[in-house]
């Protein structure tokens, strides 16, 4: 079983401090929403951004949603192989459910996240919520998933290939792998410490829905588990 954790996210609701911007303000006026009830969208409110701390990590939701739909989707998610959580810049860590089909549609998807910051779960009044979403910190969820290795990936990392450390993850009892889920830098010192292993897998700096896939996809062959799949239809 792996853990999957985005850390860092850049998924939040607009701050307090950005709802009487006049971006802000015409997109909540065109949606018919609250501010405080919609995502920080960089592709809406840029303008607004600018007098925010660490801009240039948030407002990406895109990130998040595009990572989930490749986790959602794989086939070691389908036999309940996989665990993934989402933890924000803010310290919020949304739970999936393996069972979740998320939104394609990026506005669909923001406006269901959003809802999640105001319920907690999604959908309510269930005892089988599909996401759920509470105030916690990266340390504080490692301490409740309780991992037997925490991998890191990160440009700052040292450079080895996915394939070889994937295959010595999969020997964990519960290996957890943390992928960044911001647009550009690095991990916080903090997160940095709580891993085992930090390494970097390309010259280039990938896009997080990469890195996410690749890992899947890495773990799956160290299960055999594509040579499982085919062997159970033939």
């Amino acid at each position: 079983m792996l853990t999957l954790i985005l850390a860092e996210s850049a998924l939040e609701t607009i701050p307090q401090n950005l709802w009487n911007h006049p971006a802000v303000r015409q997109h909540a006026k065109r949606n018919r929403k609250h501010p405080g009830s919609m995502l920080l969208d960089r592709s809406y409110h840029h303008a607004a951004m600018k007098r925010l701390e660490q801009s240039e990590r948030r407002g990406r939701p895109d990130i998040a949603h595009f990572s989930l739909l490749e986790a959602q989707g794989s086939p070691l998610n389908k036999e309940r192989l996989l665990t993934t959580y989402v933890h924000t810049i803010n310290d919020h860590v949304t739970w999936v459910n393996p069972e979740a089909r998320l939104p394609r549609d990026c506005i669909r998807f923001s406006s269901l996240i959003g809802q999640l910051f105001e319920s907690k779960q999604a959908p309510l009044n269930t005892d089988r919520p599909l996401l759920t979403l509470k105030k916690q910190t990266l340390r504080e969820l490692i301490q409740d998933v309780k991992p037997s290795h925490i991998l890191a990936l990160s440009r700052l990392g040292q450079p080895q290939t996915l394939e070889t450390c994937i295959s010595n993850l999969s020997q964990e009892i519960k290996p957890t792998v943390l992928v960044g889920g911001f647009p550009r830098g690095h991990f916080s010192k903090t997160t940095m410490k709580l891993a085992d292993k930090v390494i970097c897998i390309d010259s280039e700096m990938l896009e997080t829905w990469t890195m996410v896939s690749r890992v899947i996809y890495e773990f799956e062959r160290a299960l055999s588990l594509p040579k499982q799949r085919i062997d159970a239809i033939r």
